[in-house]
């Protein structure tokens, strides 16, 4: 199976080809350029440097949110432009859980932590499990499933599962948040090094590529970004009716 996949959600704007279990090709950057500038021009060299020809994709896979919402926008608009070009399912990824496959087979808890600003970040809360059916095959178990809450918030949940719990933290969160990480974690815990403490679309397509396998896709026609709370704009208009 070869899929497509896309991620645009955070700083991070990565694509890459993937078939099976091999990764053809994988594009990542992480510098000042807006997803708008980079997307497209990423796929365009994919496309190229492989010589792949777009019609043998199977499904294009998406970090559907949570997120930037003009990250997420600009994702979800390019997935479904392929979607209907190509006559072809979306596998719609749940940020965070993508974020959290960077760290397949790990046995600690991983938590990623996604700067939302507004001192909140989008996280969740994961591990491993072997896979008593496949040999040498692990499951992800989702943990605390993704959601927008307080660095404290999640370091709460973290401390409750007991002091022989070890966490190890990933995202972009980590950097905003680091001391207060520190001041507050009671378990051990440690930080992803950079080789995979980003976004990264191989790491969506192959999370894509069970949830496929499990049925969770979707047409172009209905694949919407989840953005797990309101836009600022809508924010606004909310506290604006309060007021009347």
């Amino acid at each position: 199976m070869k899929i497509l996949a896309l991620d645009s959600s955070g700083l991070v704007a990565s694509a890459a080809i993937v078939e099976d279990d091999i990764t053809i090709a994988e594009y990542t950057i992480n510098y000042k350029k807006t997803h708008s500038q980079t997307l497209l021009p990423m796929l365009a060299e994919l496309k190229r440097m492989a010589e792949l020809d777009l019609h043998t994709v199977d499904a294009v896979a998406v970090a559907k949110g949570p997120g930037s919402f003009t990250g997420l926008r600009i994702g979800s608009a390019t997935a479904k432009g392929l979607g209907f070009a190509l006559d072809i399912p979306i596998i719609p990824v749940p940020t965070v859980d993508a974020l959290a496959y960077n760290l397949y087979g790990s046995g600690r808890l991983i938590c990623p932590l996604m700067d939302a600003r507004r001192n909140q970040v989008y996280t969740g809360l994961y591990t491993f499990r072997r896979n008593a059916e496949v040999s040498a095959g692990y499951d992800m178990v989702v943990v605390e499933e993704q959601c927008a809450v307080s660095v404290d918030q999640i370091v709460e949940k973290i401390n409750e599962y007991g002091t022989d719990t070890e966490v190890l933290f990933l995202g972009d969160g980590v950097s905003v948040y680091r001391d207060r990480i520190a001041e507050l974690t009671k378990v051990y815990y440690s930080f992803a090094p950079a080789c995979c403490n980003r976004q990264r679309a191989a790491c969506v397509a192959a999370l894509g590529a069970v949830l496929y396998r499990r049925g969770i896709v979707e047409t172009a026609q209905a694949h919407a970004p989840e953005y797990l709370r309101l836009s600022q704009a809508e924010r606004e208009r909310a506290e604006k009716k309060e007021s009347l």
